[in-house]
């Protein structure tokens, strides 16, 4: 598999216990949705590597005790801090209407309400405080705030979004 075929899912932080379990962080939305993996990929320079999961125990904001199969001890386990954590894309469940994936709106045609298409969604910019469209114009960058009013609507056929920018906003740009 290609490493655009995962997306992240967290990082383990360190050892648990004495029989090889690792405390990890899930950077999810959800993480009771992810309580009977089977799988999980990590990430072993320089490729992702499938482990087995005999058991997780969600513990609370977003950490997450995994025991996987054939790592029984603190040496072992300790050898996994700092890995990151991925499935693949495929195992993400399909959204419908204006909800979407980060990556699956990528290469899109973003349309405004009142300017028209204002060019190629480049990419989502995961934010801490607040995520971001990255759209290319010509050969400008456009940043417009992902929230929900921004979204209009979301036409997987015809690969495009339509927003309604904050006023001005995409005049600022072109400018």
């Amino acid at each position: 598999m290609n490493t655009d075929d995962f997306y992240y899912l967290g990082k383990i932080l360190k050892p648990f216990g004495s029989k090889g379990q690792v405390v990890a962080f899930l950077d999810v939305d959800d993480p009771s949705l992810y309580q009977n993996l089977e799988v999980v990929f990590l990430d072993l320079d320089p490729d992702r590597v499938p482990f087995m999961i005999r058991s997780v125990e969600l513990t609370g904001n977003h950490r997450a005790i995994f025991h996987f199969e054939d790592v029984d001890s603190v040496d072992d386990a300790t050898a996994y801090s700092g890995r990151m954590l991925y499935l693949p894309l495929s195992s993400l469940p399909p959204l419908k209407g204006n909800k979407f994936y980060y990556h699956e709106v990528v290469g899109f045609s973003v349309i405004d309400r009142d300017q028209g298409k204002i060019g190629i969604l480049a990419r989502v910019m995961d934010l801490p405080r607040q995520p971001l469209l990255q759209i290319t114009y010509v050969e400008k960058e456009i940043l417009i705030p992902l929230i929900d009013e921004v979204i209009l609507k979301v036409d997987r056929k015809k690969k495009e979004l339509h927003i309604r920018a904050p006023e001005g906003l995409i005049d600022f740009y072109r400018k």
